[in-house]
Order: structure tokens, then C-alpha cells, then sequence
């Protein structure tokens, strides 16, 4: 084995280690004043020793304890200046120690290590298993800004320590965090929380930096978060959990429910990462020039229990004004309620999804008013029917159109197969004849089709309403413990797919309602329908649509909030009453047969649409016997 020895550079090392030793060991030494204090202190401290019965060596140990951590001290910082440069200062006598600080709303933990939250507990919820909301908690989330400094070095701030202070004026609290290169050179967290508010300001500034950092290459600002689950159904909750942004002087957009999607934006006014009932959101007071967002699904199997739903991530860039960075923002943590969005006039209520164009307004500015209304004076699950109620009663006017057309259309059906039995070999013809007797009767199809046209976007807005109210979270009505989530009847002893591992009572009552519903509109739609070929197969379609409906209901709402199978319930009652009132007590099919004879014999001018057809079919006939006679 070949010997080791000490070369050249090995002993200049020792010495040089040994020269700075002897040096600090002579620099801490004490003048021969400190030293006659020293000997009347020892004097002093051995009266008292001996009293106490205290061993005379504690005070000879300190000192050379002292010296020890002096030099440990120095050495600590000649490791960070060559890691951190400038920022070694703030790590000399770094913790990892929490700042906590609470409102009424919040208890929001600050860690030394990054400055940034390390958890944020919503006070005032818990979540399906009685356990506090926390949005923020054991490293869920992540803030840093990477910027890179003039000695070419790429920092990140999560990985660097922060000294916290704390000052309290009135209702408001101020905690800074800074990031030191000196006493008087930093980079600050100031965040301002205020009392009965879920927002707090956040500002993002330097001071005495215009030399430290690199302005020549980019400054971002990070922010990661894995949104925990706080609902039953892990479904349900993930289908509404998403990233929503604001881009372009009031644009908005999302990234959708794909296992894994990015998007980008310039001129980004807030990033919200939602989760369903709960959001964090970002704002700033300027815009940020550009923005890179990524969404990535963690639910892989929902019938495993699962802690995280959604991973979100976004990098926006930090603009240096003179050298130094200056950015004015907000945090919001709180709840994804569209009255406290709404009040903050920052346009986050397009967080919630409420539905685009009409859909949206018909929520906002009829629905909610009206279901916040009824639930400030009853029961959320009697306001439910309440509102359904007002609602059918609403329109019942359309059902009443819509039925009406269709009892005129029966009652015209032997004349309609007359006159198709007479054309069966020219069915141009007989479309125009038939057009010209509806329109003479009063009876167009497209009377039946536009009412329920009329009642499409109100079907959509409460599909979009219910799963967003936040007000059904956790109420409770009947047997139901949580409007905004599934009920459950009993617990399956295994998973089906589509439905799940139990059984909701609610959405079975919808579906039978639904049965009942199409069975009798069916056979008025297929009584009024004329005969011709292929009858017999649209009546087995419509047949089949009557069952299949029902059961598509079934297994589509078992996961969904049952305020909105209640709705559905309510809403299939009330049409099932309103037809049969409509067909038993209003229409008379004798009255409206007479009164279509009297429209027959009437001179009627057709309408635009109607007129179009008619020449439309005109000239389709003409087509057809010029073919005919070229052949």
C-alpha cells in the first residue's frame, strides 16, 4: 500500500487554519483593564458561589464556550458567502421557525425558511369530517422568486431565511419578512392582515438591491399548490376544482379537467387556484406582462380515498424599477362565495361558474338574488322548493303554449295523413299542402318546439346554480345531511361504475318523477305526430328515450349535490301537475276544434319563415319536374 503523505498544499492549508485560529484566539483577548474586571468579577462570583455552593469552573468554561461559538460563527459565515454571496448575512442565525398570526377569519403560519404562508386555517369551516379548512398546511404549497445576482449566482427565496417582525395597529396586523444582505439592504414580504376580511395585502419590495441583483436576466415569481380535498365525493369536488385566470383587461379563462394542461396569458390580473367551495387567489395591482399557468389532475382512481385533488402551478414575471423590485398585491384565502367575491368589485365572481352569456345573468341577477332572499327566512332545503315552485309557475305559460300545440296538431292529424295519403309519390307537395293547413289552422310545429326552446337556458342556469351555491354547504334538510353533497340511503358493499358505493335516495325520486313526466308528454307528442313511414320506429325511439331517461338520471346524479336532484324532483312534480291541470281543466279539445275551422276559413298572412318554406317548396317541386321531363 502506497504511504499517504502531506503535500505542498496540505500544510499551507493547516497553517493558514492555524494562523486565522491564533488570530481570533489574540483579537478576543482581553486588555489588561478587562482583566482586573475579570479578576474583581471572579472575586465577586466566588463569594457568591460558595454561598450557593455553586462549582467555581462554570464562569472558565463560558468563556471558552464563547470563543467556540465565535469561531464556529465566523466559519458558518465564510460557508454561506461562498454559497449566497451579498445574502450569506441572513443566514448567520437562520431558524425554521413559524410566525403565527390570527384574525377572526384566519390563523395564517409564516416560516422564517422562504417568508411565505406555510399554512392558512379558514376558521370558520371544516370539511365533510368535522376537520378544520386549512388551504395551505404541511408543504402543500410553495412562493419563491428566482432572480439571479450580479456575482452569477441563481437564487431562489423559498431556500433562503427571512427575519420576521410584527406589529399590530388596531384591527390591522403587519407582518414583514426580509430577506438581508445588510440592516440596511433587503428584500421584503410585507403582509397586511385586517380583521373580518378573507383578503390581505401583499407587497413584494427591495431596498438597497439595484447592485446585488441581476437586472440584465429575468425575475419570476412561483406559485405552486396541491389543492386538498375537502368534500365527500371526490368526484364531484374535482369536477369544479380548476385554475381561473384574468388576462387582458377583464378576459377570463380556465385550464379545464385534463390530466395535465398549460395555458398562457399576457397582461395577468389574477391567478385563482379554485377548489370547488374554497379558492386562493393572487391579484395584483398592475398587471403582470405575461403569465405561464399548469393544471395536473392527481385523482387517478376515485374510488381510492385520495388527500389531494389538483396540482396547480404558476410563473409570472417580476419587472425592476431603477434596479429594485416593487410590487403591490392581494392574497385571498377563503371561501368560493359569490356575494363575497362579488363585493370585493374586482370581477372575481367569474370564478365561480355561473354559466356564460345569458346563462350567467339569468344566475346572477335573478337566481341568486331570489334563492338568498328565501333563505334568509326558511330552511335552505324549503327555499329549494320555494324557488322551484316560483319558477315552474313562471313558466308554466310555455308548457301551456307548448301543449296547446300539440292538442292542435292531434286534432288536425286525420286531415294531416289525408293529404300525405293523397302526395305519398310527391312528398314535396304534400309538405306544402301540410304547411299552408297548419298555417291556416294555427297549429305550426314550430309553435311546440319554440317554448321549449324558451326553456332551455333556465334548465341550464339551475344545472350551473346549485353546484356553486355555497350557501347549501353543509345544510341539512330531512334525511340529508349536506345539500351541496350526495345523500346516501345506504353504503354498497363495493363500487359500480358510474354510480358509485352507495345509493342516494333523491336522484331516484327525480328519476321516477322524470318517467312519470315523459310518459305522459310522449303520448301526446306521438298522438299529435302524423302517420307516414317510419313512424313506427321514431314511436320505439321515443319509447326507448322514456326509459332511458329515467335511468341516465339515475346514474349521472348519484354523485351530484342533492339540492339539485331535490330541485330536479320538485321541478318534475310540478310539470306532471301542471299538464294534467292543463289537460283535464283548461284545453278543450272541442272548443279548439271549432275555433281551427273559423281559422281555416280566415284569409292568413304568412309569416316571413313560413313564407320562405312555401316558396322554398315551390321551387323544389319545380326542380323535381323539370327532371322529369328531361328523362
Amino acid at each position: 500500500m502506497e504511504e499517504k503523505k502531506l503535500d505542498k498544499n496540505s500544510i499551507i492549508g493547516f497553517i493558514l487554519i492555524f494562523g486565522i485560529m491564533m488570530f481570533w484566539l489574540w483579537q478576543n483577548s482581553p486588555t489588561p483593564e478587562e482583566l482586573e474586571a475579570q479578576e474583581k468579577a471572579k472575586q465577586e462570583q466566588v463569594e457568591a458561589q460558595k454561598k450557593a455552593e455553586i462549582p467555581q469552573q462554570t464562569k472558565v468554561i463560558t468563556a471558552q464556550e464563547t470563543n467556540a461559538v465565535t469561531i464556529s460563527d465566523s466559519l458558518k459565515l465564510i460557508n454561506l458567502q461562498n454559497k449566497l454571496g451579498a445574502f450569506a448575512y441572513s443566514g448567520v442565525n437562520a431558524t425554521d421557525e413559524e410566525t403565527l398570526v390570527e384574525s377572526d377569519l384566519l390563523a395564517i403560519k409564516f416560516n422564517n425558511k422562504g417568508g411565505y404562508v406555510s399554512e392558512i386555517k379558514l376558521k370558520e369551516f371544516v370539511n365533510y369530517d368535522s376537520i378544520p379548512i386549512f388551504l395551505i398546511k404541511d408543504n402543500n404549497a410553495v412562493f419563491n422568486i428566482n432572480f439571479a445576482t450580479q456575482d452569477s449566482r441563481i437564487l431562489n427565496t423559498k431556500d433562503l431565511y427571512f427575519e420576521p417582525s410584527v406589529t399590530k395597529k388596531g384591527e390591522v396586523t403587519l407582518v414583514s419578512m426580509k430577506l438581508k444582505v445588510s440592516e440596511t439592504k433587503f428584500l421584503e414580504y410585507l403582509y397586511e392582515i385586517k380583521e373580518g376580511d378573507y383578503m390581505m395585502r401583499f407587497t413584494v419590495r427591495s431596498q438597497g438591491l439595484s447592485n446585488v441583483i441581476n437586472s440584465a436576466q429575468d425575475v419570476n415569481l412561483n406559485w405552486n399548490l396541491k389543492a386538498y380535498r375537502n368534500a365527500k365525493s371526490v368526484t364531484y369536488e374535482n369536477r369544479y376544482t380548476e385554475l381561473v385566470f384574468e388576462y387582458e383587461d377583464g378576459k377570463d379563462d380556465y385550464l379545464g379537467q385534463q390530466d395535465s394542461t398549460e395555458d398562457t396569458a399576457n397582461d395577468v390580473t389574477y391567478v385563482a387556484f379554485k377548489q370547488h367551495f374554497f379558492t386562493s387567489i393572487l391579484l395584483a395591482d398592475t398587471p403582470f406582462k405575461t403569465g405561464k399557468f399548469r393544471s395536473e389532475n392527481l385523482v387517478q382512481d376515485e374510488e381510492i380515498d385520495t388527500v389531494y385533488t389538483k396540482a396547480f402551478s404558476t410563473t409570472l414575471p417580476l419587472e425592476l424599477t431603477a434596479g429594485e423590485i416593487n410590487k403591490s398585491m392581494d392574497w385571498y384565502y377563503g371561501p368560493s362565495d359569490y356575494k363575497i367575491l362579488n363585493d370585493y368589485g374586482r370581477n372575481l365572481d367569474e370564478i365561480i361558474p355561473l354559466g356564460w352569456g345569458i346563462f350567467g345573468w339569468i344566475n346572477r341577477y335573478l337566481f341568486i338574488p331570489l334563492f338568498s332572499m328565501l333563505g334568509g327566512y326558511m330552511p335552505y332545503g324549503i327555499a329549494i322548493i320555494v324557488m322551484t315552485v316560483l319558477i315552474k309557475l313562471l313558466m308554466s305559460f310555455v308548457q301551456y303554449k307548448q301543449f296547446l300545440s300539440q292538442a292542435k296538431l292531434k286534432i288536425l292529424k286525420p286531415e294531416l295523413d289525408a293529404i300525405r295519403e293523397k302526395h305519398k309519390n310527391n312528398k314535396a307537395k304534400a309538405q306544402q299542402e301540410t304547411l299552408a293547413l297548419q298555417t291556416k289552422a294555427g297549429a305550426s310545429p314550430m309553435a311546440g318546439c319554440l317554448p321549449a326552446l324558451v326553456q332551455l337556458p333556465v334548465f341550464y342556469a339551475l344545472f350551473q346554480f346549485f353546484p356553486s351555491a355555497f350557501d347549501l354547504r353543509q345544510k341539512s334538510f330531512l334525511w340529508v345531511e349536506d345539500l351541496s353533497s350526495y345523500d346516501t340511503i345506504a353504503e354498497l358493499p363495493f363500487h359500480i361504475p358510474f354510480y358509485g358505493d352507495h345509493v342516494s335516495l333523491f336522484p331516484i325520486l327525480a328519476s321516477i318523477a322524470i318517467f312519470f313526466y315523459m310518459r305522459l308528454t310522449t303520448g301526446q307528442q306521438m298522438a299529435s305526430q302524423p302517420t307516414q313511414e317510419g313512424m313506427p320506429d321514431m314511436a320505439k325511439m321515443m319509447k326507448y328515450m322514456m326509459y332511458f331517461s329515467p335511468i341516465l338520471m339515475l346514474f349521472f346524479f348519484n354523485n351530484y349535490a342533492s339540492g339539485l336532484s331535490l330541485y330536479y324532483f320538485i321541478s318534475n312534480l310540478i310539470s306532471i301537475g301542471i299538464i294534467l291541470v292543463i289537460k283535464n281543466y283548461i284545453l278543450d279539445e272541442d272548443k279548439i276544434h271549432a275555433q281551427i275551422q273559423v281559422n281555416k276559413k280566415k284569409p292568413k298572412k304568412q309569416g316571413r319563415f313560413q313564407k320562405k318554406m312555401a316558396e322554398m317548396m315551390e321551387e323544389a317541386e319545380r326542380q323535381k319536374q323539370l327532371q322529369q321531363k328531361r328523362k
